[in-house]
């Protein structure tokens, strides 16, 4: 059950984000929704504060107060359980009562979750194009980001050398068959 769950964000009054994860991680462990709930977040960065005194000293701070960010499956059931705890407001995006779920986009952008992507070419390499507008093309890798999963590939199109900006898995090392 739990391959259908999403990314959805509640909003909380302020300073409730703590309150409002323990609560729901409560009622999961007690109602035994482990496979239904699957992840509670609390979006934090550190940050280096310098007090007066010149001192340096790194605390963490919330990247959206007033926010939780829960993978679940969307039930009745699961939407009255978190919509009713004590500090939650509503979800974010709710159109009757129907709370929309984040995009892949979003969760890879806010760092929800990891994706390990195995890299198997290099600056210089001669890739084909396996995915999108372009697919079949052919070019030679200028620039890899793989914490942005970008890679930049050359391609000769209409005589010219335009480099093209996509995702890391939507190239593969061109086969010498």
């Amino acid at each position: 059950m739990s391959d259908n769950a999403k990314w959805y964000v509640v909003h909380t009054y302020s300073g409730y984000e703590n309150a409002v994860k323990t609560t729901i991680e409560k009622f999961v462990a007690n109602r035994h929704l482990e496979s239904m709930i699957v992840d509670i977040q609390i979006p934090l960065e550190t940050v280096t504060e310098i007090n007066e005194n010149g001192a340096a000293k790194e605390v963490e701070r919330k990247i959206f107060p007033g926010y939780v960010l829960i993978k679940m499956v969307m039930t009745d059931d699961t939407w009255h359980l978190v919509r009713n705890v004590r500090g939650v407001t509503g979800f974010v995006g709710e159109a009757s009562n129907k709370p929309i779920p984040l995009s892949d986009e979003e969760v890879r952008e806010w760092g929800m979750e990891k994706h390990e992507i195995e890299v198997h070419y290099n600056v210089g390499d001669r890739v084909r194009i396996n995915d999108g507008p372009l697919e079949s093309f052919t070019g030679v890798v200028e620039e890899i980001d793989a914490e942005k999963n970008k890679v930049t590939v050359v391609v000769s199109m209409f005589g010219r050398e335009t480099p093209v900006e996509m995702e890391l898995e939507q190239v593969e090392v061109e086969s010498d068959a």
